[in-house]
Protein backbone atom coordinates (compact mmCIF):
# COMPACT_ATOMS: atom_id res chain seq x y z
CA UNK A 1 0.00 0.00 0.00
CA UNK A 2 1.51 3.76 -0.62
CA UNK A 3 2.55 5.52 1.90
CA UNK A 4 -0.05 7.96 2.12
CA UNK A 5 -2.81 5.38 2.11
CA UNK A 6 -1.25 4.36 5.53
CA UNK A 7 -0.66 7.92 7.41
CA UNK A 8 -2.73 7.80 11.18
CA UNK A 9 -5.67 9.49 11.09
CA UNK A 10 -4.35 12.36 12.90
CA UNK A 11 -1.68 13.39 9.83
CA UNK A 12 -3.14 16.28 7.98
CA UNK A 13 -2.89 15.14 4.27
CA UNK A 14 -4.27 11.45 5.50
CA UNK A 15 -7.15 13.44 7.34
CA UNK A 16 -7.86 16.42 4.66
CA UNK A 17 -7.84 13.20 2.07
CA UNK A 18 -10.55 11.57 3.87
CA UNK A 19 -12.33 14.44 4.54
CA UNK A 20 -12.41 15.39 0.65
CA UNK A 21 -13.15 11.29 0.08
CA UNK A 22 -16.28 11.38 2.65
CA UNK A 23 -17.63 14.54 0.69
CA UNK A 24 -17.64 12.33 -2.68
CA UNK A 25 -19.14 10.28 -1.06
CA UNK A 26 -21.81 12.29 0.28
CA UNK A 27 -22.73 13.69 -3.42
CA UNK A 28 -23.07 9.73 -4.24
CA UNK A 29 -25.56 9.99 -1.63
CA UNK A 30 -27.26 13.27 -2.08
CA UNK A 31 -27.85 12.42 -6.00
CA UNK A 32 -29.17 8.85 -5.09
CA UNK A 33 -31.85 10.77 -2.73
CA UNK A 34 -32.76 13.60 -4.84
CA UNK A 35 -33.53 10.94 -7.63
CA UNK A 36 -36.33 9.51 -5.49
CA UNK A 37 -37.75 12.13 -4.22
CA UNK A 38 -37.51 14.93 -6.55
CA UNK A 39 -38.94 13.04 -9.53
CA UNK A 40 -42.30 12.51 -8.15
CA UNK A 41 -43.31 16.47 -8.13
CA UNK A 42 -42.14 16.53 -11.72
CA UNK A 43 -44.46 13.35 -12.82
CA UNK A 44 -47.80 15.90 -13.27
CA UNK A 45 -45.60 18.13 -15.39
CA UNK A 46 -44.13 15.12 -17.73
CA UNK A 47 -47.64 14.54 -18.25
CA UNK A 48 -48.60 17.82 -20.12
CA UNK A 49 -45.28 18.51 -21.48
CA UNK A 50 -44.54 14.67 -23.19
CA UNK A 51 -47.99 13.26 -22.89
CA UNK A 52 -47.46 10.67 -20.71
CA UNK A 53 -49.74 8.55 -19.18
CA UNK A 54 -50.70 7.30 -15.88
CA UNK A 55 -48.77 4.12 -16.45
CA UNK A 56 -46.03 6.04 -17.67
CA UNK A 57 -45.94 7.38 -14.67
CA UNK A 58 -45.44 4.14 -12.85
CA UNK A 59 -42.72 3.04 -14.98
CA UNK A 60 -40.70 6.21 -15.01
CA UNK A 61 -40.47 5.55 -11.18
CA UNK A 62 -40.51 2.08 -11.51
CA UNK A 63 -37.48 1.58 -14.04
CA UNK A 64 -35.24 3.66 -11.58
CA UNK A 65 -36.11 1.04 -8.49
CA UNK A 66 -35.56 -2.17 -10.76
CA UNK A 67 -32.64 -1.57 -11.66
CA UNK A 68 -30.89 -0.55 -8.88
CA UNK A 69 -32.84 -3.72 -7.35
CA UNK A 70 -31.12 -6.20 -10.27
CA UNK A 71 -27.57 -5.13 -9.37
CA UNK A 72 -27.39 -4.34 -6.03
CA UNK A 73 -26.28 -7.88 -4.71
CA UNK A 74 -23.98 -7.96 -8.19
CA UNK A 75 -22.32 -4.91 -7.30
CA UNK A 76 -20.55 -5.27 -3.59
CA UNK A 77 -18.99 -8.63 -5.47
CA UNK A 78 -17.54 -7.02 -8.79
CA UNK A 79 -16.58 -4.11 -5.99
CA UNK A 80 -14.30 -6.37 -4.43
CA UNK A 81 -12.89 -8.24 -6.84
CA UNK A 82 -12.30 -4.94 -9.51
CA UNK A 83 -11.89 -2.83 -6.90
CA UNK A 84 -14.18 -0.12 -5.36
CA UNK A 85 -13.18 3.04 -6.91
CA UNK A 86 -13.03 1.77 -10.03
CA UNK A 87 -16.16 0.69 -10.34
CA UNK A 88 -17.82 3.72 -8.05
CA UNK A 89 -15.87 6.01 -10.52
CA UNK A 90 -17.71 3.42 -13.83
CA UNK A 91 -20.88 3.56 -12.59
CA UNK A 92 -20.73 7.34 -12.33
CA UNK A 93 -19.85 7.84 -15.57
CA UNK A 94 -22.88 5.64 -15.85
CA UNK A 95 -25.10 7.40 -14.02
CA UNK A 96 -24.00 11.01 -15.02
CA UNK A 97 -24.42 10.16 -18.79
CA UNK A 98 -28.13 8.52 -18.09
CA UNK A 99 -28.93 11.59 -16.34
CA UNK A 100 -27.97 13.79 -19.25
CA UNK A 101 -29.92 11.52 -21.84
CA UNK A 102 -32.89 11.79 -19.28
CA UNK A 103 -32.52 15.66 -19.61
CA UNK A 104 -32.72 15.17 -22.99
CA UNK A 105 -35.95 12.72 -23.21
CA UNK A 106 -38.44 13.76 -26.32
CA UNK A 107 -40.94 11.03 -25.19
CA UNK A 108 -41.70 8.71 -22.29
CA UNK A 109 -40.11 5.31 -23.79
CA UNK A 110 -36.53 7.22 -24.04
CA UNK A 111 -37.00 8.69 -20.26
CA UNK A 112 -38.04 5.59 -18.75
CA UNK A 113 -34.84 3.30 -20.99
CA UNK A 114 -32.66 6.53 -19.71
CA UNK A 115 -33.98 5.97 -16.10
CA UNK A 116 -33.21 2.27 -16.02
CA UNK A 117 -29.84 2.74 -17.15
CA UNK A 118 -29.35 5.60 -14.72
CA UNK A 119 -31.09 3.02 -11.62
CA UNK A 120 -28.62 0.48 -12.25
CA UNK A 121 -25.69 3.06 -11.99
CA UNK A 122 -27.39 4.33 -9.16
CA UNK A 123 -27.94 0.54 -7.05
CA UNK A 124 -24.06 -0.21 -7.72
CA UNK A 125 -22.80 3.74 -6.74
CA UNK A 126 -24.46 2.77 -3.16
CA UNK A 127 -23.06 -0.03 -2.33
CA UNK A 128 -19.57 0.98 -3.94
CA UNK A 129 -19.48 3.75 -1.02
CA UNK A 130 -20.44 1.87 1.97
CA UNK A 131 -17.20 -0.07 1.38
CA UNK A 132 -15.39 2.75 0.64
CA UNK A 133 -16.43 4.58 3.78
CA UNK A 134 -15.71 1.39 5.82
CA UNK A 135 -12.27 0.90 4.08
CA UNK A 136 -10.81 4.50 4.51
CA UNK A 137 -12.31 5.05 8.31
CA UNK A 138 -11.42 2.26 10.05
CA UNK A 139 -10.80 3.15 13.44
CA UNK A 140 -14.40 2.94 14.77
CA UNK A 141 -15.04 6.59 16.17
CA UNK A 142 -14.14 8.10 12.97
CA UNK A 143 -15.73 5.70 11.23
CA UNK A 144 -19.27 6.56 13.45
CA UNK A 145 -18.80 10.12 12.67
CA UNK A 146 -18.06 9.61 8.91
CA UNK A 147 -21.72 7.35 8.72
CA UNK A 148 -23.41 10.17 11.06
CA UNK A 149 -22.50 12.86 8.31
CA UNK A 150 -23.07 10.69 5.15
CA UNK A 151 -26.57 9.85 7.20
CA UNK A 152 -27.46 13.70 7.54
CA UNK A 153 -26.19 14.37 4.01
CA UNK A 154 -28.51 11.31 2.36
CA UNK A 155 -31.83 12.48 4.56
CA UNK A 156 -31.35 16.26 2.55
CA UNK A 157 -31.70 14.46 -0.39
CA UNK A 158 -34.66 12.47 0.25
CA UNK A 159 -35.95 14.86 2.80
CA UNK A 160 -35.53 17.83 0.45
CA UNK A 161 -35.65 16.46 -2.84
CA UNK A 162 -38.96 17.55 -3.47
CA UNK A 163 -38.70 21.32 -2.60
CA UNK A 164 -35.88 21.01 -5.03
CA UNK A 165 -38.10 19.85 -7.94
CA UNK A 166 -40.75 22.33 -7.03
CA UNK A 167 -38.02 24.91 -7.12
CA UNK A 168 -36.75 23.65 -10.38
CA UNK A 169 -39.75 23.72 -12.29
CA UNK A 170 -40.49 27.14 -10.89
CA UNK A 171 -37.34 28.89 -12.13
CA UNK A 172 -36.57 26.62 -15.24
CA UNK A 173 -37.18 23.43 -16.58
CA UNK A 174 -38.40 19.96 -15.57
CA UNK A 175 -35.23 18.81 -17.50
CA UNK A 176 -32.99 20.23 -14.82
CA UNK A 177 -34.58 17.72 -11.98
CA UNK A 178 -32.22 15.60 -14.10
CA UNK A 179 -29.37 17.58 -16.15
CA UNK A 180 -28.48 18.91 -12.21
CA UNK A 181 -26.75 15.70 -11.43
CA UNK A 182 -24.42 16.09 -14.80
CA UNK A 183 -22.12 18.69 -12.93
CA UNK A 184 -22.48 17.12 -9.72
CA UNK A 185 -21.09 13.53 -11.02
CA UNK A 186 -18.35 15.76 -12.68
CA UNK A 187 -17.42 17.27 -9.41
CA UNK A 188 -18.04 13.96 -7.20
CA UNK A 189 -15.32 12.36 -10.14
CA UNK A 190 -13.13 14.73 -9.56
CA UNK A 191 -12.71 14.43 -5.92
CA UNK A 192 -12.48 10.93 -6.12
CA UNK A 193 -9.74 11.33 -8.57
CA UNK A 194 -7.95 13.25 -5.56
CA UNK A 195 -9.35 11.52 -2.65
CA UNK A 196 -9.54 7.60 -2.88
CA UNK A 197 -7.41 5.26 -3.66
CA UNK A 198 -8.12 1.90 -4.88
CA UNK A 199 -8.84 -1.52 -2.37
CA UNK A 200 -9.92 -4.56 -2.81
CA UNK A 201 -10.86 -7.71 -0.96
CA UNK A 202 -8.97 -10.75 -2.75
CA UNK A 203 -11.24 -12.99 -0.60
CA UNK A 204 -14.49 -12.43 -2.29
CA UNK A 205 -16.66 -14.64 -3.46
CA UNK A 206 -17.62 -15.23 -6.86
CA UNK A 207 -20.92 -13.47 -8.83
CA UNK A 208 -23.86 -15.17 -8.63
CA UNK A 209 -25.50 -14.26 -11.65
CA UNK A 210 -28.08 -16.89 -11.87
CA UNK A 211 -29.74 -15.58 -8.37
CA UNK A 212 -29.52 -11.75 -9.72
CA UNK A 213 -31.22 -12.81 -13.13
CA UNK A 214 -33.72 -15.05 -11.63
CA UNK A 215 -35.05 -12.43 -9.12
CA UNK A 216 -34.53 -9.72 -11.18
CA UNK A 217 -37.26 -11.63 -13.46
CA UNK A 218 -39.44 -12.46 -10.95
CA UNK A 219 -39.67 -9.14 -9.45
CA UNK A 220 -40.20 -7.52 -13.42
CA UNK A 221 -42.48 -9.93 -14.48
CA UNK A 222 -44.66 -9.44 -11.44
CA UNK A 223 -44.62 -5.73 -11.67
CA UNK A 224 -45.48 -5.62 -15.42
CA UNK A 225 -48.38 -8.25 -14.46
CA UNK A 226 -49.76 -5.74 -12.15
CA UNK A 227 -48.91 -2.26 -13.95
CA UNK A 228 -50.32 -3.84 -17.32
CA UNK A 229 -53.11 -6.21 -16.08
CA UNK A 230 -55.40 -3.13 -15.61
CA UNK A 231 -55.04 -1.99 -19.16
CA UNK A 232 -55.36 -5.38 -20.61
CA UNK A 233 -57.34 -7.27 -18.26
CA UNK A 234 -55.85 -9.57 -15.54
CA UNK A 235 -57.34 -13.04 -17.00
CA UNK A 236 -56.01 -12.45 -20.37
CA UNK A 237 -53.33 -15.10 -21.41
CA UNK A 238 -50.80 -12.81 -21.74
CA UNK A 239 -50.85 -11.17 -18.51
CA UNK A 240 -51.16 -14.62 -17.35
CA UNK A 241 -48.36 -15.80 -19.05
CA UNK A 242 -46.38 -12.88 -17.08
CA UNK A 243 -47.90 -14.25 -13.83
CA UNK A 244 -46.55 -17.12 -14.71
CA UNK A 245 -43.34 -16.15 -15.30
CA UNK A 246 -43.07 -14.66 -12.27
CA UNK A 247 -43.92 -17.53 -10.08
CA UNK A 248 -41.53 -19.50 -12.19
CA UNK A 249 -38.54 -16.64 -11.62
CA UNK A 250 -39.47 -16.81 -8.15
CA UNK A 251 -39.35 -20.83 -7.65
CA UNK A 252 -35.61 -20.45 -9.70
CA UNK A 253 -34.33 -18.43 -7.71
CA UNK A 254 -35.10 -19.87 -4.60
CA UNK A 255 -34.13 -23.93 -5.74
CA UNK A 256 -30.50 -21.60 -7.02
CA UNK A 257 -29.83 -19.90 -3.94
CA UNK A 258 -30.51 -23.34 -1.87
CA UNK A 259 -28.31 -24.98 -4.13
CA UNK A 260 -25.12 -22.04 -4.59
CA UNK A 261 -22.38 -22.28 -2.22
CA UNK A 262 -22.10 -18.25 -1.86
CA UNK A 263 -25.81 -17.57 -2.62
CA UNK A 264 -27.05 -13.65 -2.30
CA UNK A 265 -29.65 -14.78 0.33
CA UNK A 266 -28.84 -17.22 3.18
CA UNK A 267 -32.76 -18.38 3.88
CA UNK A 268 -31.52 -19.41 7.28
CA UNK A 269 -31.53 -15.90 8.63
CA UNK A 270 -35.03 -16.45 8.56
CA UNK A 271 -35.02 -18.72 11.01
CA UNK A 272 -34.23 -15.88 13.35
CA UNK A 273 -37.21 -13.72 14.69
CA UNK A 274 -35.53 -10.66 15.46
CA UNK A 275 -33.70 -10.67 11.90
CA UNK A 276 -37.65 -11.14 10.97
CA UNK A 277 -39.25 -8.37 13.09
CA UNK A 278 -36.59 -5.57 11.62
CA UNK A 279 -37.17 -6.72 8.68
CA UNK A 280 -41.36 -5.75 8.52
CA UNK A 281 -40.16 -2.22 9.04
CA UNK A 282 -38.29 -2.51 5.78
CA UNK A 283 -41.15 -4.00 4.07
CA UNK A 284 -43.56 -1.69 6.15
CA UNK A 285 -41.35 1.74 5.09
CA UNK A 286 -41.87 1.08 1.31
CA UNK A 287 -45.01 -0.48 1.48
CA UNK A 288 -46.41 2.46 2.54
CA UNK A 289 -44.57 5.82 2.92
CA UNK A 290 -42.43 6.00 -0.26
CA UNK A 291 -44.68 4.58 -2.60
CA UNK A 292 -47.64 7.09 -1.84
CA UNK A 293 -45.06 9.83 -2.40
CA UNK A 294 -45.23 9.30 -6.05
CA UNK A 295 -49.03 9.93 -5.29
CA UNK A 296 -48.67 13.09 -3.21
CA UNK A 297 -47.76 15.57 -6.08
CA UNK A 298 -50.96 14.41 -8.24
CA UNK A 299 -53.28 14.61 -5.28
CA UNK A 300 -52.01 18.06 -4.37
CA UNK A 301 -51.66 19.58 -7.48
CA UNK A 302 -55.04 18.07 -9.57
CA UNK A 303 -56.92 16.68 -6.81
CA UNK A 304 -56.83 19.97 -4.25
CA UNK A 305 -55.83 22.43 -6.86
CA UNK A 306 -52.43 23.84 -4.97
CA UNK A 307 -49.55 25.14 -7.02
CA UNK A 308 -46.07 23.59 -7.59
CA UNK A 309 -44.24 25.39 -4.94
CA UNK A 310 -47.36 24.59 -2.41
CA UNK A 311 -46.79 21.05 -3.31
CA UNK A 312 -43.59 21.37 -2.61
CA UNK A 313 -43.79 22.72 0.45
CA UNK A 314 -46.91 20.06 1.11
CA UNK A 315 -44.13 17.57 0.45
CA UNK A 316 -41.63 18.91 2.65
CA UNK A 317 -43.94 18.13 5.74
CA UNK A 318 -43.93 14.44 4.59
CA UNK A 319 -40.27 14.23 4.21
CA UNK A 320 -38.79 17.07 6.40
CA UNK A 321 -39.06 14.37 9.72
CA UNK A 322 -37.07 11.71 7.82
CA UNK A 323 -33.90 13.94 8.40
CA UNK A 324 -34.93 15.61 11.58
CA UNK A 325 -35.96 12.65 13.82
CA UNK A 326 -33.65 10.11 13.19
CA UNK A 327 -31.22 10.91 16.18
CA UNK A 328 -34.27 10.69 18.60
CA UNK A 329 -35.20 7.29 16.87
CA UNK A 330 -31.80 6.28 17.81
CA UNK A 331 -31.73 7.13 21.35
CA UNK A 332 -35.52 5.60 21.54
CA UNK A 333 -34.08 2.46 20.40
CA UNK A 334 -30.84 2.58 23.08
CA UNK A 335 -33.21 3.32 26.01
CA UNK A 336 -36.11 1.35 25.35
CA UNK A 337 -35.33 -1.58 22.34
CA UNK A 338 -35.18 -1.55 18.84
CA UNK A 339 -38.08 -4.65 19.52
CA UNK A 340 -40.70 -1.38 20.94
CA UNK A 341 -39.59 1.57 18.54
CA UNK A 342 -39.40 -0.19 15.15
CA UNK A 343 -43.55 -1.52 15.71
CA UNK A 344 -44.23 2.16 17.20
CA UNK A 345 -42.84 3.88 14.34
CA UNK A 346 -45.08 1.37 11.50
CA UNK A 347 -47.87 2.07 13.25
CA UNK A 348 -47.50 5.44 13.71
CA UNK A 349 -46.75 5.58 9.91
CA UNK A 350 -50.11 3.89 9.45
CA UNK A 351 -51.71 6.42 11.68
CA UNK A 352 -50.63 9.14 9.99
CA UNK A 353 -52.38 7.40 6.66
CA UNK A 354 -55.53 6.62 7.70
CA UNK A 355 -55.76 9.99 9.48
CA UNK A 356 -55.13 11.61 5.96
CA UNK A 357 -57.89 9.16 4.73
CA UNK A 358 -60.14 11.01 7.08
CA UNK A 359 -59.24 14.35 6.37
CA UNK A 360 -59.80 13.31 2.84
CA UNK A 361 -63.26 12.21 3.40
CA UNK A 362 -64.56 15.92 4.28
CA UNK A 363 -65.81 17.52 1.44
CA UNK A 364 -63.47 20.77 2.26
CA UNK A 365 -59.96 19.11 3.34
CA UNK A 366 -58.20 21.11 5.44
CA UNK A 367 -54.61 21.64 4.23
CA UNK A 368 -53.59 22.10 8.10
CA UNK A 369 -55.21 18.47 9.00
CA UNK A 370 -53.86 17.19 6.34
CA UNK A 371 -50.25 18.54 6.46
CA UNK A 372 -50.33 17.59 9.72
CA UNK A 373 -50.95 13.69 8.73
CA UNK A 374 -47.92 14.02 6.70
CA UNK A 375 -45.66 15.21 9.66
CA UNK A 376 -47.06 11.87 11.69
CA UNK A 377 -46.28 9.50 8.54
CA UNK A 378 -42.66 11.11 8.40
CA UNK A 379 -42.01 10.59 12.10
CA UNK A 380 -42.94 7.15 11.64
CA UNK A 381 -40.95 6.76 8.80
CA UNK A 382 -38.00 8.32 10.67
CA UNK A 383 -38.68 5.82 13.74
CA UNK A 384 -38.15 2.92 11.81
CA UNK A 385 -35.57 3.15 9.46
CA UNK A 386 -32.50 3.52 11.39
CA UNK A 387 -33.21 0.99 14.35
CA UNK A 388 -34.18 -1.12 11.45
CA UNK A 389 -30.94 -1.42 9.27
CA UNK A 390 -29.04 -1.09 12.69
CA UNK A 391 -31.17 -4.37 14.14
CA UNK A 392 -31.27 -6.30 10.77
CA UNK A 393 -27.33 -6.42 10.73
CA UNK A 394 -26.93 -6.67 14.28
CA UNK A 395 -29.51 -10.18 14.71
CA UNK A 396 -26.55 -12.41 12.73
CA UNK A 397 -23.38 -12.57 13.48
CA UNK A 398 -20.41 -10.72 11.61
CA UNK A 399 -19.46 -12.52 9.03
CA UNK A 400 -23.27 -12.61 7.44
CA UNK A 401 -23.53 -8.67 8.36
CA UNK A 402 -23.18 -7.98 4.67
CA UNK A 403 -24.98 -10.49 2.99
CA UNK A 404 -28.29 -8.94 6.04
CA UNK A 405 -28.07 -6.01 5.07
CA UNK A 406 -28.35 -6.78 1.24
CA UNK A 407 -31.11 -8.62 2.06
CA UNK A 408 -32.76 -5.68 4.00
CA UNK A 409 -31.84 -3.23 0.99
CA UNK A 410 -33.25 -5.73 -1.14
CA UNK A 411 -36.66 -6.18 0.55
CA UNK A 412 -37.03 -2.28 0.19
CA UNK A 413 -36.35 -1.80 -3.12
CA UNK A 414 -38.40 -5.07 -4.30
CA UNK A 415 -41.11 -3.45 -1.64
CA UNK A 416 -41.12 -0.71 -3.08
CA UNK A 417 -41.42 -1.70 -6.95
CA UNK A 418 -44.54 -3.45 -6.29
CA UNK A 419 -45.91 -1.15 -4.12
CA UNK A 420 -45.76 1.27 -6.84
CA UNK A 421 -47.85 -0.68 -9.02
CA UNK A 422 -49.87 -1.80 -6.38
CA UNK A 423 -50.93 1.30 -5.23
CA UNK A 424 -51.56 2.60 -8.40
CA UNK A 425 -54.33 -0.47 -9.27
CA UNK A 426 -56.17 1.03 -6.10
CA UNK A 427 -55.62 4.21 -6.58
CA UNK A 428 -57.53 3.17 -10.50
CA UNK A 429 -60.09 0.81 -8.64
CA UNK A 430 -61.27 3.68 -5.99
CA UNK A 431 -61.07 5.87 -8.73
CA UNK A 432 -63.75 3.17 -10.98
CA UNK A 433 -66.17 2.90 -8.06
CA UNK A 434 -66.74 6.98 -8.08
CA UNK A 435 -67.29 6.97 -11.68
CA UNK A 436 -69.93 4.08 -11.31
CA UNK A 437 -72.05 6.24 -8.87
CA UNK A 438 -72.20 9.11 -11.66
CA UNK A 439 -71.77 7.71 -15.01
CA UNK A 440 -75.12 5.58 -16.39
CA UNK A 441 -74.29 1.65 -16.43
CA UNK A 442 -74.28 2.09 -20.43
CA UNK A 443 -70.62 3.82 -20.32
CA UNK A 444 -69.23 0.98 -17.93
CA UNK A 445 -67.05 -0.20 -20.86
CA UNK A 446 -65.31 2.97 -21.22
CA UNK A 447 -64.72 3.41 -17.42
CA UNK A 448 -61.07 1.51 -17.43
CA UNK A 449 -59.80 4.20 -20.10
CA UNK A 450 -61.30 7.52 -18.10
CA UNK A 451 -59.79 6.43 -14.87
CA UNK A 452 -56.55 6.55 -16.32
CA UNK A 453 -57.00 9.65 -17.54
CA UNK A 454 -58.15 11.15 -14.25
CA UNK A 455 -55.19 9.23 -12.37
CA UNK A 456 -52.94 10.63 -15.37
CA UNK A 457 -54.37 14.23 -13.80
CA UNK A 458 -55.73 14.74 -16.80
CA UNK A 459 -59.65 15.86 -15.28
CA UNK A 460 -60.14 18.24 -18.01
CA UNK A 461 -59.99 15.81 -21.17
CA UNK A 462 -62.62 13.35 -19.41
CA UNK A 463 -65.73 13.24 -21.65
CA UNK A 464 -69.56 12.58 -20.00
CA UNK A 465 -68.12 13.79 -16.64
CA UNK A 466 -67.71 17.80 -14.84
CA UNK A 467 -64.46 18.79 -14.18
CA UNK A 468 -65.45 18.52 -10.58
CA UNK A 469 -67.05 14.81 -10.64
CA UNK A 470 -63.47 14.11 -12.42
CA UNK A 471 -62.07 15.72 -9.13
CA UNK A 472 -63.87 13.58 -6.65
CA UNK A 473 -63.21 10.56 -8.18
CA UNK A 474 -59.06 11.15 -7.66
CA UNK A 475 -59.44 12.15 -4.46
CA UNK A 476 -61.39 9.07 -3.74
CA UNK A 477 -59.30 7.09 -5.70
CA UNK A 478 -56.15 8.75 -3.45
CA UNK A 479 -58.23 8.00 -0.21
CA UNK A 480 -58.29 4.30 -1.08
CA UNK A 481 -54.35 4.56 -1.27
CA UNK A 482 -54.48 5.89 1.99
CA UNK A 483 -56.26 3.69 3.42
CA UNK A 484 -54.37 0.76 1.81
CA UNK A 485 -51.06 2.32 3.37
CA UNK A 486 -52.48 2.44 6.37
CA UNK A 487 -53.74 -0.73 7.11
CA UNK A 488 -50.38 -2.03 5.61
CA UNK A 489 -48.55 -0.53 7.50
CA UNK A 490 -50.39 -1.39 11.08
CA UNK A 491 -50.75 -5.02 9.61
CA UNK A 492 -47.33 -4.93 9.30
CA UNK A 493 -46.57 -3.18 12.75
CA UNK A 494 -48.47 -5.73 14.65
CA UNK A 495 -46.55 -8.79 12.35
CA UNK A 496 -42.94 -7.00 13.24
CA UNK A 497 -44.32 -7.19 17.42
CA UNK A 498 -45.17 -10.98 16.66
CA UNK A 499 -41.76 -11.61 15.62
CA UNK A 500 -39.78 -9.64 18.29
CA UNK A 501 -41.70 -11.84 21.22
CA UNK A 502 -41.06 -14.83 19.85
CA UNK A 503 -37.37 -13.72 19.47
CA UNK A 504 -37.35 -13.73 23.47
Amino acid sequence: MPPAATLSANSTPGTARNGLALTAVCLVALMFGLEISSVPVILPTLEQQLGTGFQDAQWIMNAYTLACTSVLMAAGTLADRFGRRRVLVLCLWLFGLASLACGLAADASTLITARFVQGVGAGAMMICQFAILSHLFREPAARARAFAIWGVIAGIGLGFGPMVGALILAIADWRWVFLVHVPLTLLTLGLLHISVQESRDPASHRLDIAGMLTLTLAVFALVYFITQGSEYGFGTPAMLGWAGLSLAGLLLFIVMERRSSHPMFDFSVFRIQRFNGALMGSIGMNFSFWPFMIYLPLYFQAGLGYDTLTTGGALLAYTLPTLLVPPLAERLALRYGAERIIPLGLGLMGVGFLSMFAVNSAAQPSIWLLLTSCVIAGVGLALTNSPTTNTTTASVSADRAGMASGIDFSARLITLALNIALMGLVLLLGIGDQLARVLPTSTALEWPVISQHIAAGKLAATTGLTFIDAQTALRNGVGWAMLFAGGGACGLALLSRYFFRRSR
